[in-house]
């Protein structure tokens, strides 16, 4: 198994979280093998597993770890207790303790949350249409409703798409042009391709709210030999399905 740890959030005795890459689980095929996507056409038996062995690694117990119906919006939830349903958003807040706040990646960018003096922690899910509609600034102003303070955030952003792989279309830049025309900086044109970097706007975003204690894990999902689940890379092969990464963080 290769779970990665943040160098920032490692620290704190009471926090338990993780980035965790597709290798020691179930599932085999193109879903090879902690596929934790409840959404993918895998066989639900081996995510189950899977997501077992996650609850496992981070001392979660049965069924307190918490995962979303995920739209790709600015919707989060603050939870205060186990949800009966699964909620439809990208982002989890909580304060309480042994609640595994867990977010499904595939190319799309997992942000974890937290705030030492508070004791509040959050989980994001963002590609780039939740980075667009502001989730992450969304969820950090709640975070301030919330009592924290600027210099007591911290903010890391996993393991996601690499801007050499993420070729976009030219009505994707525009969109984010007519938005702020100093998103320019977060493009790069090779031979009339243009490219984006998501982590970058996203760390940009927090910089704007001064935040700055920020942590980017430069691990390109895209990349076969960082071993996550990439769905770009599954297109570019013709799957017709692709596995789930997860990323999640409990207060202990």
């Amino acid at each position: 198994m290769n779970l990665i740890k943040s160098k920032k959030l490692i620290k704190f005795n009471n926090l338990s979280h993780g980035f965790f890459n597709k290798i020691g689980g179930a599932s085999d095929g193109i879903y090879n093998s902690l596929n934790c996507g409840l959404g993918s056409k895998d066989k639900k038996i081996n995510i189950l597993k899977n997501l077992k062995i996650v609850k496992k690694k981070i001392g979660s117990k049965k069924n307190n770890l918490i995962l979303l119906h995920q739209i790709h919006s600015n919707k989060f939830h603050f939870i205060n207790k186990i949800p009966k349903k699964k909620l439809a958003g990208d982002g989890l807040v909580t304060k309480k303790r042994n609640i595994a706040l867990s977010i499904l990646t595939a190319d799309c960018a997992p942000i974890l949350i937290y705030d030492n003096k508070i004791k509040m922690i959050g989980a994001i899910h963002a590609g780039w249409k939740g980075a667009y509609k502001k989730i992450i600034i969304r969820t950090l102003k709640y975070f301030l409703k919330k009592g924290s303070n600027k210099k007591n955030i911290i903010v890391v952003i996993g393991p996601c798409i690499g801007q050499k792989n993420y070729e976009i279309k030219s009505d994707f830049f525009k969109k984010f042009i007519k938005l702020d025309k100093n998103n320019r900086i977060f493009f790069k044109k090779i031979k009339k391709k243009t490219f984006f970097s998501l982590k970058d706007y996203l760390k940009g975003q927090i910089r704007s709210l001064g935040i700055n204690n920020i942590e980017i894990i430069n691990k390109d999902t895209y990349n076969t030999k960082n071993n996550f689940f990439s769905s770009r890379r599954s297109l570019h092969n013709n799957y017709k399905d692709y596995g789930r990464n997860i990323t999640t963080i409990m207060i202990k």
